[in-house]
């Protein structure tokens, strides 16, 4: 029986990078001799154990044969006579596939130690195309390793499109298709996840709605990239660089201009009413991923109200105010500062545009927080009651929001 540290922690130390949890694999051992050290068994597919002293995970060495449909259709082997060499072989990609032997020797057999130096994304063995979750996977991983200088390896991608072009991608469901996205967009560069699954054909599968923008020409006085596609990868890698790791801004960046795919073909490149029109396709992939409600309620409000952020200084005060109201800003405070950094993303998303300042999402929050100061119990206490009170108030804040703007 033998132990070997494994995974993204010998990864990221050939990185340079912190490593974050530690995975073990165990060769020449049993469930039962597991049990007997005092490990606790939590896997459910496939035999998994805790540590008794750091909860570590430790699995034993396996090997995995498809057996049917989707990235589930597996039978596991977990006989002791598994190798090291044939449980690495089962894994994703090279950079995935080393080991580290208690003295700290790596046992390499992929060559995963030479892709890291040459910043190659690569797939282990042709057993890669069994499992669709790895098209996922691999773009969400160069949405990390891109920042890094990594690139897919070509024989990769024509792997991904295999499976993309196969239908095999439809198997996946919802849930695993929302946690890569996530991790994507809390990513340092996003657009390496698009622009991968896009290259690979698979976008069209698991996001129709953003494939949707590649290809749709926008006025090239205001966006200089012209085409939609690239013009929604660099507002995703603004947002990921102005709210590093938040998803929700990531998604509600995503998402705010699907509503340009559905432009008539005669009024292009002109895109009136994109805005309003994007919410039908924003609240079907947000029911399809089952997205959770405060992406979703973000990403609607980014999507509905980013060109009148974007013309803010134009608005009337009451029309400010309405706008603040019909975010629910009143009562969940924190959206105004989303609401203004997905707008600052989409306006610093273009071509050239990176270094440009974006005063309108500074005066969004100082206006907001004007009319956040008017109180409604400070109106009660006048005398006033029932409607009145919501009359009073919207026109209190309306004066609040006049006098910030001076």
């Amino acid at each position: 029986m033998k132990t070997y540290l494994v995974g993204g922690a010998v990864r990221d130390q050939l990185l340079g990078l912190t490593p974050g949890d530690r995975d073990w694999v165990v060769v020449g051992a049993t469930q039962a001799q597991m049990e007997a050290q005092g490990f606790r068994a939590v896997g459910k597919d496939f035999p998994v154990f805790l540590h008794p002293r750091t909860q570590e995970e430790y699995a034993l060495a396996r090997t995995e044969r498809k057996s049917g449909r989707g990235y589930r259709g597996f039978v596991v082997d977990a006989d002791p006579s598994v190798t090291l060499e044939e449980d690495l072989l089962r894994r994703d990609f090279t950079l995935n596939a080393i080991a580290q032997d208690e003295d700290g020797t790596l046992v390499d057999p992929y060559g995963g130690a030479r892709d890291i130096a040459a910043r190659v994304l690569r797939h282990v063995g042709p057993a890669f195309v069994e499992d669709p979750l790895r098209v996922l996977r691999a773009a969400r991983f160069m949405a990390r390793l891109a920042p890094l200088g990594f690139t897919l390896a070509p024989e990769t991608l024509a792997l991904m499109r295999q499976m993309a072009d196969s239908g095999e991608l439809d198997t996946l469901v919802p849930e695993r298709v929302w946690q890569e996205l996530r991790r994507a967009l809390a990513s340092r560069q996003p657009s390496a996840f698009l622009r991968t699954l896009h290259d690979a054909h698979a976008l069209r599968a698991v996001l129709p709605e953003i494939e949707a923008l590649y290809g749709v020409p926008q006025r090239a006085e205001y966006h200089p990239e012209v085409d939609t596609g690239m013009h929604q990868e660099l507002v995703s890698d603004m947002a990921a660089q102005l709210a590093p790791g938040d998803d929700a801004i990531g998604f509600a960046a995503l998402t705010h201009d699907l509503g340009k795919a559905l432009t008539p073909s005669h009024v292009l490149p002109r895109h009136i009413g994109h805005e309003q029109a994007g919410l039908k396709p924003l609240q079907a992939l947000c029911a399809r991923l089952k997205i959770p409600a405060e992406h979703r309620e973000l990403a609607v409000i980014a999507c509905r109200e980013h060109l009148n952020v974007h013309r803010l200084a134009e608005l009337r005060d009451a029309t400010v105010h309405d706008l603040l109201a019909r975010c629910d800003a009143f009562r969940k405070t924190a959206r105004i500062a989303q609401l203004a950094l997905v707008c600052e993303a989409d306006k610093r998303g273009r071509l050239g545009s990176a270094g440009d300042a974006y005063p309108q999402g500074e005066l969004l929050q100082r206006l907001h927080a004007a009319a956040l100061s008017i109180n409604a119990r400070d109106l009660a206490e006048e005398g006033l009651q029932g409607p009145q009170i919501g009359q009073a108030l919207r026109k209190a804040r309306i004066a609040a929001i006049a006098a910030e703007r001076g």
